[in-house]
């Protein structure tokens, strides 16, 4: 693992520069509803009927989110999706509406319902209650942006399809091992988080350059991390004479300085 530095530099922002459209799965983050957590994407139940969702005789209910407690109504990106409470006979909990995009209006049935909005990797579920009347809900995100890029030793660019990004939780398991939240994920992109500490794992080429970092993510604001390689592109031929050919059909084994095989070529 090579060694190298992290430069951080914090923006505030208002909702609108998350618009920014970034494709990742469902994330859980219990707000107002107890240690209750939310199923995966995969593990909640559809509607099986033909009908709209969203189609009761309740007052009509109103859902928007916001990045903090003062910020802005988000416009766009949010995944809204309202659930009965009480799993089914499969233990999952029946999703009766779904939305995207801004801020949402829902027609329910009176009742208790489970209000969850993902925002990327950032997320946020409230228990509401449905009535005769109409009303309004607030989800307060608590979410901030990152975005992440690496240079070498003097300042030099990294192509960015040399370079990729893993985002993991800050606390590891009993295990030791931590939970993968974003993998694979391009440099100056802009990754939707929870506030929070997440480890940072960048990895140059396909060797070992590789850089862990801890980098906190405040919400309401978008946080640049640029991390530094201490690593070189290496390019190796064998030949019969100084400046002749490279011999074809040869076969490489790298090592490192305890003489263990990092890689073959």
């Amino acid at each position: 693992m090579f060694e190298g530095t992290l430069r951080l530099l914090v923006i505030a922002l208002v909702a609108a520069l998350f618009a920014v459209p970034v494709s990742f799965a469902l994330a859980q983050n219990a707000n107002d509803v107890g240690d209750l957590k939310l199923p995966g994407i995969s593990s909640y139940a559809t509607p099986k009927t033909g009908a709209p969702l969203a189609l009761g005789n309740g007052g009509a209910i109103t859902l928007s989110a916001q990045l903090t407690d003062k910020g802005a109504d988000i416009t766009r990106g949010i995944v809204w999706r309202v659930f009965k409470p009480q799993p089914s006979s499969d233990g999952k909990l029946p999703m009766v509406a779904s939305a995207h995009g801004g801020t949402a209006v829902f027609q329910l049935d009176p009742g208790s319902y489970l209000v969850h909005a993902s925002y990327g990797r950032a997320g946020a579920t409230k228990r509401i209650t449905v009535g005769k009347a109409a009303r309004h809900e607030s989800l307060v995100l608590d979410a901030g942006g990152l975005k992440l890029d690496a240079v070498t030793s003097g300042g030099a660019p990294i192509q960015s399809k040399k370079l990729r990004f893993s985002i993991y939780e800050d606390h590891p398991a009993a295990n030791g091992d931590r939970a993968l939240i974003a993998p694979d994920v391009a440099p100056n992109t802009v990754v939707r988080l929870n506030a929070g500490t997440y480890h940072v794992v960048s990895t140059y080429g396909a060797v070992n350059a590789v850089i862990r970092s801890d980098i906190r993510v405040e919400a309401g604001k978008l946080t640049e991390a640029t991390v530094e390689h201490r690593a070189a592109e290496m390019t190796m031929k064998l030949v019969r004479e100084p400046g002749g050919e490279a011999i074809a059909d040869t076969s490489w084994s790298l090592l490192n300085e305890s003489g263990d095989p990092i890689k073959e070529a």
